[in-house]
């Protein structure tokens, strides 16, 4: 994660949000009682390969267990993410 990037978290819009030279980049979620549904993560392709998409899951993440709340991910990026990193697992919703 890069030490200066700082993630917003809209939560009105239930949406991560980093921007960088003008580009918009997402993580979207639904929140279904104590569960938060990752719905998309997206990163324009001009700013791929910068690990933004990593730090925008590890946030959202992050707050979900600050929150209290369950993950469960119907996004392919997040899953791999929480495949690969199993400090998260005890978040999955089953």
């Amino acid at each position: 994660m890069s030490s200066t990037r700082t993630i917003q978290h809209d939560q009105e819009h239930h949406r991560f949000l980093w921007t960088q030279e003008g580009h918009i980049c997402v993580l979207d979620y639904r929140l279904d009682d104590d569960v938060m549904q990752i719905l998309h993560t997206g990163v324009p392709a001009a700013l791929g390969g910068q690990g933004i998409a990593g730090d925008l899951v590890r946030t959202a993440l992050d707050t979900a267990r600050t929150q209290g709340w369950r993950v469960r991910s119907l996004c392919s990026y997040a899953t791999v993410y929480l495949n690969r990193h199993p400090e998260y697992h005890d978040l999955i919703a089953s």
